[in-house]
């Protein structure tokens, strides 16, 4: 059976990736797909219970490497237990949030280095890298005001500074620089329709499904 493709979807705060999965997995659907339709952090029973010590509380509660220690943690679980049992059946992965969210978030963001980073994920996950990589872009101020805007109150990550958010997108952008065939650029100041257009067209020129 052929192995299913993994797709991911990332950028900052605010920057529509949630809606845009629930989109994406159901015109696959359509195709007639299996979906599963995850995020991180979380995802799995034992990632959820980490998710909400990452995402709750004060900005300071943990120290960045403390942070990436939890994420990755959280990332095994999620992936040795559903992502990649998914992906061997032969059906698709769409993942709010993977690995390059700890290196613009962790990496970038709180300034830890990046090969340690990566020896992590060797050691987590091994050389599975997603199939595609859908990054949302928008400036920070955009991003940051759509965030308050749903929530009504800031979690741990949208409270810090919006020189910390900077740094995070600068990060993806770098990612996406250095890994161009991996990385499909999505710029998420467009109207909502257009936005998922671009999501489709990326998906069905990357991937080969007639979308």
């Amino acid at each position: 059976m052929a192995r299913g493709k993994f797709i991911t979807l990332e950028g900052g705060e605010g920057a529509g990736k949630s809606t845009q999965c629930t989109a994406l997995a159901a015109v696959l659907r359509d195709q007639g797909l299996e979906v599963l339709e995850t995020r991180e952090p979380g995802g799995s029973p034992g990632a959820e219970e980490i998710r909400e010590l990452l995402v709750h509380g004060s900005a300071g509660r943990w120290d960045a490497q403390t942070e990436a220690l939890l994420v990755f943690a959280a990332r095994r679980d999620h992936f040795v237990t559903r992502i990649e049992p998914t992906l061997s059946r032969g059906a698709w992965v769409i993942c709010d949030r993977f690995a390059d969210s700890t290196y613009a978030y962790q990496g970038y963001g709180r300034e830890l280095p990046l090969e340690p980073l990566r020896a992590l994920y060797r050691f987590t996950i091994g050389e599975r890298q997603p199939d595609l990589t859908l990054l949302f872009d928008l400036p920070v101020e955009i991003g940051l005001a759509r965030a308050a805007g749903r929530r009504g109150a800031a979690e741990r990550f949208e409270s810090l500074t919006s020189v910390f958010h900077e740094r995070v997108r600068q990060g993806f952008l770098a990612m996406a620089a250095a890994e161009p065939q991996r990385f499909a650029h999505i710029d998420a100041t467009q109207p909502l329709e257009d936005v998922t257009l671009e999501v489709r067209r990326s998906v069905a020129a990357r991937l080969g499904v007639p979308l």
